[in-house]
């Protein structure tokens, strides 16, 4: 009797929402996601990039393997945050990449990554032509990434109908992947007159693919995952140990002779982010299955391949894994929800409505304007992905030249991109994360509210009073959308106050240049997030604290090639107290613009500051522009800049008070009596603050370090680990990075062994992942990089090497890495 046929796939659906500021292509500050940037960059670190380079550990807690999780499971990422990654995380995304490529070896030349729909939209809610373009663009996307086209594609949160399964067979997709409950009966293929059975209460035997078939003659396949182990995964802590992971995967098989297939599919999120140590527990998880002779992993499109469909299917239309009402969450108030006492969701349908109203009143004029300038508007749209995964002149001239239906004049060449941008726009307003969560007033929500404002604002550009009209009907419709939180108020309310304040044309990036400049040196020209800056005159003129700067720029949208040459002057007291002035610039303006500067710049040598405010006023007529007009990252670092001389004085202030009273806090510490607050407070502030100098330093002064941990421990004072370990990591990395530079200089490694010695000595735990990762690719190379090393100083160094990998928590002796490659530049 053959030996039964066991496959396992674990498929990881990893995505973030876009959160990029829609006028900077950017991604701003998070203060929830600190000490990171962002919630992009945390999750990258806890998750994306801990996938790329899985620990595994033997008893010791060491170090004894580190895997690519990615070249044996299956996974999708979304097209936005894989852009996101590229551009960010540069070493994940070749984690990630090396992962695909690396699965084709595994699984028969059968890729792990699937496809998945551009911006995460619900499918089934959609209209059929932005259903085709996000198909579109996602094989696009997918295509760009890994070189070939996809065989799967992911569904944004299983959302499907049989409509969108039939547009993905006419795209060549051959499979996708669902949840149980979705199947609706299922019969099998060998026998044409063959009865449907009913699948109900998710009763659909998941350890094959199924068939749909269309009457237009296409199918697809579909694979149903196991249900009750993806929710153990997710919700029951089933990653909290590796072994019982693969005895509940191993669980799922019948004593059955036929193939069969033993797949779980969740959140991507859940190996690292949502559960700590998560690539850790799947890491292990993969080499138990690996090392078991009678199961064998594998990804869907090599299972496909070896085993077709036996069986037909027809699914439950309009309905998805997370909401147990099908597609409801997405557009009304069905009761999923975060459990929050009193809240309602009916903000979703006048949500919803807002933007398919929106949506349908610009296709009308899409048509209209579109096809003054395109062939056919609608395949310049499906074409524009390519603009958008590659903003290069080369791409984006050969875009123009292969969709315009005559030749473009520089003005109709703007007004061309930006009719495709606010149609990528009209993409993006529907990410489906916008209605998942409690309430309008979320972030995520706000984001989406945000792209449609930026919608809004082109078809003012390309539309005149056509598209000017939108913008009211918008706004009633979404104030119709009331918020759970009175302070949010309701749909209009927040696009008021949190979305309209994000608006800004070129006259803005200009004001940002203008006031930036005097705290920065720019370039004669320079890129400044999603525009191009030229500098094209600058002078600054100064009197005691008080200075001026006076210009003129020109400023060009790299995304729609829009461009307006602007004259600034800036007026800085010192401190915060800055103005400035801004308006549009030609050579008509010369010679008022040169006397204009002549006479600030008498004033400002008499130090007559009123009188240059004066002359402000009469040149410009306004002066409307301050700090706070600053985009949200630079205006951060700014007032970083001027507080740094404060901060230090009260630094100072706070040290002194902490030293002065030292003796007394001891005393109340070691007597167990209270201590008061504002001795507290110092204490704490000059404790934290000491030791972030002490890691700052270069080198690390120990003998200070070592003392600020003696004073918080003998006086409680609690550490600020976050930031701490923050600084911490990053100097280890920055260590074995200047190390891997030396190619074998034994003063470096003399300085890594020293840092690595004095962070052990730290009472909590550091994210050494990084400075692991470059030790071992540091260790892979070592035969023929150490071109710095002298033969004879090879034993030093391999001794110091190997003391250095222990500290750094890494079995050296036992250390194995597979399917790993690791570049050492970037995140």
């Amino acid at each position: 009797m053959p030996a039964p046929r066991r496959f396992v796939c674990i498929h990881g659906h990893f995505y973030q929402p876009p959160r990029e500021n829609p006028w900077l292509e950017a991604v701003e500050t998070q203060d929830s996601a600190a000490p990171y940037h962002d919630w992009n960059e945390r999750i990258c670190a806890e998750c994306y990039a801990t996938n790329g380079a899985a620990r595994i550990v033997n008893i010791k807690n060491k170090i004894t393997r580190i895997v690519n999780n990615y070249a044996r499971i299956s996974f999708n990422f979304g097209p936005t945050l894989l852009r996101w990654l590229q551009e960010n995380a540069p070493r994940t995304y070749r984690m990630i990449l090396d992962g695909e490529k690396r699965s084709r070896k595994n699984f028969k030349g059968h890729s792990s990554a699937m496809a998945q729909g551009y911006n995460h939209i619900i499918m089934p809610l959609a209209n059929l032509r932005d259903r085709m373009t996000q198909i579109r663009w996602g094989i696009a996307d997918y295509q760009y990434h890994y070189g070939i086209p996809p065989e799967g594609m992911w569904l944004a949160e299983t959302a499907a109908d049989t409509e969108t399964l039939e547009l993905l067979a006419a795209h060549g997709i051959k499979f996708t992947v669902l949840a149980p409950h979705q199947c609706k009966r299922i019969r099998s293929l060998k026998n044409s007159d063959a009865a449907w059975t009913d699948t109900p209460n998710a009763g659909v035997d998941t350890s094959r693919p199924y068939l749909v078939r269309f009457d237009n003659g296409l199918s697809i396949a579909v694979f149903f995952y196991d249900g009750p182990r993806s929710r153990a995964i997710a919700f029951e802590g089933l990653l909290n140990s590796g072994e019982n992971f693969a005895a509940r995967l191993n669980g799922g098989f019948k004593d059955v002779h036929e193939a069969q297939l033993v797949h779980v599919a969740t959140d991507g999120e859940s190996y690292g982010h949502h559960h700590r140590h998560g690539e850790m527990a799947l890491a292990y998880t993969l080499r138990l299955l690996e090392e078991d002779k009678n199961v064998r992993l594998t990804n869907y499109g090599s299972f496909l391949a070896q085993f077709p469909p036996e069986y037909q299917c027809e699914i439950v239309d309009n309905t998805s894994w997370s909401c147990a009402h099908g597609i409801e969450r997405w557009r009304s108030n069905c009761g999923c929800n975060g459990g929050k006492a009193g809240w309602t969701q009916e903000w979703r349908t006048p949500l919803r409505k807002a933007l398919d109203e929106l949506r349908d009143a610009l296709i009308p004029l899409t048509e209209r304007e579109g096809n003054k300038l395109f062939k056919d508007v609608w395949a310049a749209r499906d074409a524009y992905i390519g603009v958008v995964l590659d903003r290069t002149e080369e791409t984006v001239e050969a875009f123009v030249r292969e969709h315009r239906s005559h030749r473009f004049t520089s003005e109709e060449r703007v007004r061309a991109l930006e009719l495709m941008e606010m149609q990528r726009h009209t993409q993006l307003m529907y990410t489906s994360c916008a209605w998942f969560f409690d309430d309008i007033s979320g972030i995520e929500t706000v984001q989406i509210i945000a792209y449609a404002a930026r919608v809004l604002q082109l078809a003012k550009c390309i539309f005149g009073e056509d598209g000017a009209g939108l913008e009211p009907v918008f706004v009633k419709r979404i104030a119709e959308a009331k918020s759970n939180d009175p302070a949010a108020g309701d749909g209009e309310r927040l696009y008021r106050n949190k979305v309209a304040a994000l608006q800004l044309g070129l006259e803005q990036v200009a004001a940002h240049y203008a006031i930036s400049s005097i705290f920065s040196s720019f370039a004669e020209e320079t890129d400044l997030y999603c525009y191009k800056v030229r500098r094209d005159s600058y002078e600054i003129h100064t009197s005691g604290r008080g200075r001026v700067a006076l210009g003129r720029t020109t400023i060009a949208s790299t995304i729609t090639g829009e461009e307006k040459s602007f004259s600034f002057a800036v007026l800085h007291f010192g401190d915060q107290n800055i103005t400035a002035a801004v308006k549009p610039y030609s050579s008509a303006d010369a010679a008022g613009f040169e006397a204009f500067k002549g006479e600030v710049a008498d004033q400002v040598l008499r130090a007559d500051f009123p009188d240059v405010i004066r002359l402000l006023d009469r040149h410009y007529g306004h002066v409307d522009y301050s700090l706070t007009s600053l985009f949200t990252d630079d205006q951060r670092r700014i007032v970083r800049v001027i507080l740094n001389s404060t901060l230090w004085d009260i630094e100072k202030s706070l040290t002194s008070i902490y030293e002065d009273h030292a003796s007394l806090l001891h005393y109340l510490s070691q007597a167990g009596l209270p201590k008061p607050a504002a001795l507290a407070l110092a204490a704490g502030f000059a404790v934290n603050a000491g030791l972030r100098r002490a890691l700052e330093g270069d080198p690390i002064d120990l003998a200070l370090m070592r003392s600020y941990l003696k004073l918080a421990k003998a006086d409680g004072v609690q550490l600020e680990t976050p930031t701490l370990s923050y600084i911490a990591d990053q100097r280890m990395k920055l260590a074995m990075i200047e190390l891997q530079m030396s190619t074998g200089s034994l003063e470096m490694i003399d300085r890594a062994l020293t840092l690595s010695r004095t962070l052990i000595e730290l009472p909590f735990e550091l994210n050494l992942w990084q400075a692991q990762n470059i030790w071992y690719e540091i260790m892979r190379s070592s035969n023929y990089a150490l071109t710095s090393l002298a033969p004879e100083d090879r034993p030093l160094w391999d001794r110091d090497f190997a003391e250095l990998g222990r500290l750094l928590n890494i079995d050296t002796a036992a250390i194995k890495v597979v399917d790993l490659t690791i570049v050492t530049t970037g995140d």
